[in-house]
């Protein structure tokens, strides 16, 4: 680290040295006389400003051949990878440059230039998990969508780019319209981050597109775990979600499992109308009359609607008109 720091400022001190130096040397009207073994050399200001040009090269040159040599010695007093390390550094410092570079233009939109930065960084670094995603959404801004899919199929192989490769390829198949896919694409992404609200909000949509009411309940329980909904609109929501799912069990004939599900609805959300009457005539199909009078008590206090009078008028099916208005 020092040496390194010392060849910065050194470098940058003769080239400071150098330039003021041929600017003196440019507004004088004279030159520079050396005299070397006894024979003198006259330099003209711009001969002079050549020379110092020269010498600035020979310098770096000087310090890298410099660099090399240590590295060399270091080899040959028992460091065998003094010298693969020095030619290492400098391909470091071009892959990363590559890969700076890469980024720049995917930000730019130059899709192509891009991808040929990041070809040109992974042959300097060796490391795909940093340029594979540069090179898949340049692929993707370019229209070349089978090249990104290739792409995004080699980060689902290693287990650190793995939710992006999965991530990638779940919105290839959204934007492709395969929603059958993506669904399976997304739960698995959920079952690597959990607290990834995009994938939440995914995986939720498509399980509410295929009607799966329980898979979907359970996500929604995941957001509200992880901090990505409030808790009054899980209720609502959740509600809602178990109330369709009553509703599909009741369009299979399956009274039992409907009633369940109807009650499991109240009880996440007790103003929510629909959920009340379905929970209420399903306790007055058990001939559990006084559980369906608390329900529907307890949902009217928050919204009187006809639909919770209606359920409440079938408690006694066969009283009179006079008997069900004092009731």
């Amino acid at each position: 680290m020092l040496w390194s720091l010392f060849k910065i400022v050194l470098f940058v001190v003769l080239v400071a040295a150098l330039t003021l130096g041929a600017g003196f040397l440019m507004e004088s009207s004279g030159g520079i006389q050396i005299t070397a073994g006894g024979t003198e050399f006259t330099l003209g200001p711009l001969q002079s400003v050549i020379a110092a040009l020269v010498a600035v090269l020979a310098v770096w040159v000087f310090l890298k051949l410099f660099t090399l040599l240590i590295a060399t010695l270091k080899f040959i007093n028992g460091d065998e990878t003094a010298i693969s390390r020095y030619f290492d550094r400098n391909r470091e410092r071009k892959g990363f440059q590559a890969l700076s570079e890469g980024l720049m233009a995917l930000a730019s939109g130059e899709g192509r230039l891009a991808m040929a930065k990041a070809t040109k960084a992974e042959k300097y670094l060796h490391n795909p998990e940093l340029t594979d995603l540069i090179t898949a959404q340049a692929a993707e801004m370019t229209g070349d969508r089978k090249k990104a899919e290739e792409v995004y199929k080699r980060l689902v192989q290693n287990e650190t780019t793995r939710f992006v490769g999965v991530r990638g390829l779940m919105k290839q198949k959204l934007d492709s319209g395969d929603t059958d896919t993506a669904l399976k694409l997304a739960e698995r992404a959920f079952a690597i981050k959990p607290k990834h609200e995009e994938v939440q909000d995914t995986l939720l949509r498509l399980q509410a597109k295929n009607a799966d009411w329980s898979g979907a309940r359970k996500t929604l329980n995941a957001k509200l775990k992880h901090g990505a909904l409030p808790r009054d609109v899980h209720k609502r929501r959740d509600a809602v979600l178990a109330l369709s799912e009553a509703k599909g069990v009741l369009d299979e004939g399956k009274t039992i499992e409907a009633q369940e599900a109807a009650i499991a609805a109240n009880k996440s959300s007790p103003d929510l109308i629909p959920a009340a009457a379905m929970a209420a005539r399903s306790y007055i199909a058990q001939g559990r009359a006084k559980y369906a009078v608390r329900i529907l008590k307890k949902a009217w206090q928050v919204q009187p609607h006809p639909d919770l009078a209606a359920a409440f008028a079938e408690i006694e099916p066969n009283e009179t008109a006079q008997a069900r208005l004092q009731r």
